[in-house]
């Protein structure tokens, strides 16, 4: 059963911490005395039944990609292409896996509940035929990134199911995934370097180009910098001096994409990228400064009204 286990994709679990800024979130601009009860346990339902969802969408990703992913050079590699897997199996795991999902997310409550069905039916409209979004350029890169979105809902919902999270950092964490989707599109279509083959492995790839790719991905950066930065600062002004290290964010992980076998292909391996995560480490610990403290004169940024010169 090892090859079956491994197209679930278990490596692939540290992704779904994405769920965490969601409940970090929650707790800092929710209502505390309408959060519910038991949070820690609500938490860790959430993100088990996350893993979960997800990888019944790794299993239906990987069986129906078998055929595209042999002109792949390093998926052509994957089990499903060069090992005797069975489609009865697929299916069942498929089934089981989504029930589990289902299953955990509801023991959380029902919003957690409602956004696995929301994360799993974009599986189907990403991978499955006749919508099949992954072929269609630009639409695979925002239709697969909105499961960004769709894990901060789930983090948030952990915490509380009496108030929704601004739209701005909804939107903004979906244009964040976009950006990173985008450049993972640019260093698998570096490394194929070859139109043609990259057309064979991914239908949306005979309509990108590394300019298109690089375009889009700036888009999504600059939409998702403006939205961060709105949510960011209206909360509060002191903010304004994390904003910058953001984009710096973003341009060092547009410099990883650049590099050969970039880890921007495989996200869940960019842990090994040390220098990255040490950078992560010091916005973290930035954020929790600038939470805490008042810093004055900020508050000139903030005004409405024009400072008279007389």
């Amino acid at each position: 059963m090892k090859k079956y286990i491994k197209i679930a994709r278990p490596d692939h679990w540290i992704k779904q911490m994405f769920v965490f800024p969601g409940c970090m979130f929650a707790i800092l601009l929710a209502d505390r005395t309408r959060m519910g009860a038991g949070m820690i346990w609500t938490i860790l339902l959430g993100f088990v039944s996350t893993c979960f969802i997800a990888s019944a969408n790794y299993v239906i990703n990987e069986w129906l990609d078998a055929e595209f992913d042999k002109y792949h050079p390093t998926k052509k590699y994957r089990s499903v292409v060069t090992e005797d897997v069975k489609g009865k199996i697929v299916y069942m795991e498929y089934a089981a896996l989504t029930v589990i999902g289902f299953a955990v997310g509801l023991a959380a409550n029902k919003q957690v509940l409602f956004c696995e069905v929301w994360l799993w039916v974009m599986g189907i409209l990403y991978n499955v035929k006749p919508f099949r979004t992954k072929d269609v350029a630009v639409l695979d890169v925002l239709s697969e990134s909105i499961n960004n979105a769709i894990r901060l809902l789930i983090g948030w919902f952990c915490i509380t199911q009496m108030q929704y999270p601004p739209i701005s950092i909804v939107v903004g964490y979906w244009m964040g995934g976009a950006f990173l989707m985008a450049m993972k599109r640019f260093a698998e279509y570096s490394m194929i370097n070859n139109p043609e083959l990259a057309g064979l492995y991914r239908k949306s790839f005979s309509h990108y180009t590394k300019e298109l790719l690089l375009n889009t991905a700036f888009f999504y950066a600059m939409c998702s910098s403006f939205l961060m930065g709105v949510f960011l600062i209206k909360y509060k002004i002191e903010f304004m001096l994390f904003v910058p290290f953001v984009f710096g964010l973003f341009c060092y992980y547009f410099h990883i994409s650049f590099k050969e076998d970039s880890a921007a292909q495989k996200p869940e391996k960019l842990f090994k990228e040390k220098k990255l995560m040490a950078y992560v480490l010091f916005l973290v610990v930035l954020f929790l400064i600038l939470l805490t403290v008042d810093i004055p004169g900020l508050e000139i940024f903030s005004m409405y009204e024009l400072i008279n010169t007389k």
